[in-house]
């Protein structure tokens, strides 16, 4: 929306918070034990809290103790037609959301359509293009045929999108594709999941992402019985060697 103050990652290297958990009072914890910390670029949150207590309830919550940026991962939006974009964008928008991740799957006039939506909105579209599931492209059993990144990509550079998603358990994919999103557009930025749990760690993306990138991390931090000790640890491995 017109005016509405947009909060960005300063840092060229962060640990963005996935805070997938079912409780405000856990997000609270989460918040408290992590604002502080320099390296902490932002926190996403997603449908578990957003179905359950409402998206607007959420960010004023994060907004109560930090104003550092909050990422909304629909998990997965953009999957459905072109007019709701808008809808989802103006949403986003009143919340007080600053970054939306889109995995764009229903095809290119969906894609252009949500991604014109979210910048109108002043909402800075994160895009991805494959999941961190190791049969999720065709070539490995799923139904993404190995091309659709690719196009998902180029479609996005073209729209002036400069942040993108890539998985950080297939370390294959992450340099292929971070190879295409670096021929196609200049300093793009890059939020890497798949970390931990998943079985990605943050020291080998590290010597593949080289410049700005962002890890995201959730399990080894909403998990933790101690956060504040889990991210120390996580944040350490985020420097470069």
């Amino acid at each position: 929306m017109e005016g509405r103050p947009i909060r960005r990652i300063i840092q060229e290297r962060s640990v963005v918070i996935a805070c997938d958990v079912s409780s405000i009072e856990r997000l609270v914890e989460i918040v408290v034990n992590s604002c502080d910390f320099d390296l902490v670029g932002a926190y996403k949150i997603g449908f578990s809290l957003a179905l359950r207590f409402g998206l607007p309830k959420v960010v004023s919550t994060i907004r109560n103790y930090s104003e550092k940026p909050i990422i909304y991962d629909h998990q997965k939006g953009a999957t459905d037609v072109p007019h709701t974009g808008n809808i989802f964008s103006e949403a986003l928008a009143e919340s007080g959301v600053d970054y939306a991740i889109i995995f764009p799957f229903s095809g290119p006039s969906t894609q252009s359509a949500w991604i014109e939506s979210l910048k109108k909105a002043g909402v800075i579209p994160i895009v991805g293009a494959i999941l961190t599931v190791p049969d999720f492209l065709a070539g490995n059993g799923g139904y993404v045929c190995s091309e659709a990144p690719s196009k998902i990509f180029q479609i996005a550079s073209e729209m002036g999108v400069r942040d993108y998603v890539l998985p950080g358990n297939n370390l294959q994919l992450l340099k292929t594709y971070k190879h295409t999103i670096d021929s196609l557009c200049d300093s793009p930025t890059y939020y890497i999941p798949g970390l931990g749990a998943q079985g990605g760690d943050i020291r080998s993306c590290g010597k593949i992402m080289g410049g700005r990138w962002h890890a995201i991390v959730g399990r080894a931090v909403y998990a933790a019985k101690d956060v504040k000790s889990s991210l120390m640890v996580l944040m350490s491995e985020l420097q470069p060697d």
